[in-house]
């Protein structure tokens, strides 16, 4: 019995060091990163993104990425409509709005990360198509990816069908 567990404990071992060395660990510059959205009717952005972030350009399947912003800072130019926004969001029972990823695949040398989407207390599936560009210990992760509001629950009067969300994301090793 011996013989048998001591090869499996260090094919485990083995794989698990394989794991963490083929991912890289990022650490999200919040100050300098972006979450911006846009529609034909309203354009602004969110403050306050957090991630974990683990990547790797050569093995993109086996990235994570976990992130969340603060639905509260929600500024699109006019107090009305952030207030109308935030009315919207619920922000005062829903204070962030989050991304899980589930998979994360490469095509035609950009990425995409399936993942859930949960906003206002509601979670969906959602497509986050993204590029990635390093050197060395800093990079930037640009995505883009559409919200239909009302698959959310978000259907005040005014709120547009669609919103189309712009990631900016500077990120340093971990």
């Amino acid at each position: 019995m011996k013989k048998i567990m001591y090869p499996a404990f260090i094919a485990a071992v083995i794989s698990l060091f394989s794991f963490t060395s083929l991912n890289t660990a990022w650490k999200v510059k919040s100050e300098e990163s972006k979450v911006e959205f846009s529609s034909g009717k309203i354009n602004g952005s969110f403050k306050g993104l957090k991630a974990d972030i683990v990547f790797d350009k050569e093995h993109p399947e086996l990235a994570k990425f976990s992130a969340s912003i603060d639905a509260p800072s929600i500024a699109t130019g006019f107090f009305l409509k952030n207030s109308h926004a935030k009315d919207a969001l619920g922000v005062d029972k829903y204070p962030t709005i989050k991304f899980v990823s589930t998979s994360v695949g490469k095509s035609a040398g950009a990425y995409s990360a399936k993942g859930n989407l949960t906003m206002k207390g509601i979670t969906k599936p959602a497509t986050i198509h993204f590029t990635f560009d390093d050197k060395g210990n800093q990079g930037v992760f640009k995505g883009t990816f559409k919200v239909i509001p009302r698959y959310f629950g978000i259907d005040h009067n005014g709120t547009p069908d669609q919103i189309m969300v712009k990631l900016i994301v500077v990120v340093t090793k971990s």
